[in-house]
């Protein structure tokens, strides 16, 4: 009789549904002559790898009849992801073939040198022209990165709210969706102070929506940074992915990436933010700068479903974080104010 540990992964039924209706979507696509591409998103790295992110898939044609890898609103979750697709990736003159999972998502270390900063490397599928993709690469000098949310604490979204959350997801182009005041000060403020930091977006938004929020960041003058969403759907063990675990898992592993950093942690009181860095800190008090909670309006709060009592007394593992006294924890209404308090604390250098 085999033993467990030889027995075949046990998927969740729904998950192979969504394999299969894909998979008859790209076979139907193949048949009218579209090839797939890869969409890139901004990696990072450090000394001697680096993390390069991308998806592929099987793209809407455009009006013109070409295919548009910055699809906008509703088009860019119409896109086919192509299973398990070899995908080519060039960097620093050499070639890796690496393979992109069941959402066609490729999310893989790749041992090279780089020199630090922003970096270009290459992807390409199915014989297609390779298409550039950047990495920021993070010397091993630097000590000081941001990883910040993006829904309610950048950007304007009250994502709670599943029919608002639609609207902006599959409907509103990045010129309809609004900053929030002061972030991408604060943010470029921070930049500034510490050249040569890593600008981490942790989002449990999905890849699809992407090259949308990469034009709003652009647009609204926010710091250029890495990316790191998620593949909304089922996996192998439930209905939908878990953002918080998303979050936790990539937090971890950014600490075991760069043992030597101290990350300055922000997001907003809408969702579980505070909980997940409070969590973070104190499994990691010492890869921790400060964290930086945006309290949303009381309009917002009231729509985004927050409970008054987490906003007001915290629980679990970010009121142990608190009352350990482990890092700074500061919050305001936006980024002009929170600003204030990380100055305050002592996390930011005043400039007068």
């Amino acid at each position: 009789m085999p033993s467990s540990s030889s027995r075949p992964e046990r998927i969740h039924w729904f998950a192979r549904l969504e394999h299969r209706f894909h998979a008859w979507r790209e076979r139907r696509a193949r048949k009218r002559g579209r090839t797939a591409t890869v969409v890139p998103f901004p990696g990072y790295g450090g000394p001697g790898w680096t993390r390069v992110v991308g998806r592929v898939l099987i793209l809407p044609k455009t009006r013109s009849g070409g295919k548009d890898a910055s699809v906008r609103g509703w088009r860019s979750f119409v896109g086919i992801p192509v299973s398990f697709a070899t995908v080519t990736i060039t960097v620093a003159g050499r070639t890796h073939d690496v393979t992109a999972d069941r959402g066609g998502v490729v999310d893989c270390r790749i041992e090279a040198d780089l020199p630090a900063g922003w970096q270009q490397v290459a992807m390409s599928v199915e014989g297609q022209d390779p298409i550039p993709a950047r990495v920021f690469i993070v010397a091993d000098e630097v000590r000081f990165g941001v990883v910040s949310d993006v829904d309610d604490t950048v950007m304007v979204t009250a994502l709670p709210r599943p029919l608002i959350a639609a609207w902006n997801s599959f409907v509103v182009d990045e010129h309809a969706r609004t900053p929030v005041p002061g972030m991408a000060v604060l943010l470029e403020r921070l930049m500034r102070d510490n050249p040569g930091s890593p600008m981490i977006y942790l989002s449990t938004g999905a890849w699809n929506v992407a090259p949308t929020l990469n034009r709003f960041l652009s647009r609204h003058l926010f710091p250029a940074g890495s990316m790191l969403l998620t593949d909304w759907g089922p996996t192998h063990e439930r209905w939908f992915r878990s953002g918080r675990e998303h979050k936790l898992r990539n937090l971890g592993r950014l600490a075991e990436e760069f043992p030597q950093m101290r990350w300055l942690l922000i997001g907003d009181d809408g969702q579980h933010d505070e909980a997940i860095y409070g969590q973070f800190l104190v499994e990691h008090p010492d890869n921790v700068a400060a964290v930086a909670i945006r309290r949303l309006l009381p309009a917002e709060g009231v729509l985004a479903g927050r409970r008054a009592a987490a906003r007001a007394d915290g629980d679990g593992a970010d009121a142990e974080a608190r009352d350990d006294d482990l890092a700074p924890w500061v919050s305001a209404e936006d980024g002009a104010g929170i600003l204030d308090e990380l100055i305050d604390a002592g996390v930011v250098r005043s400039e007068s």
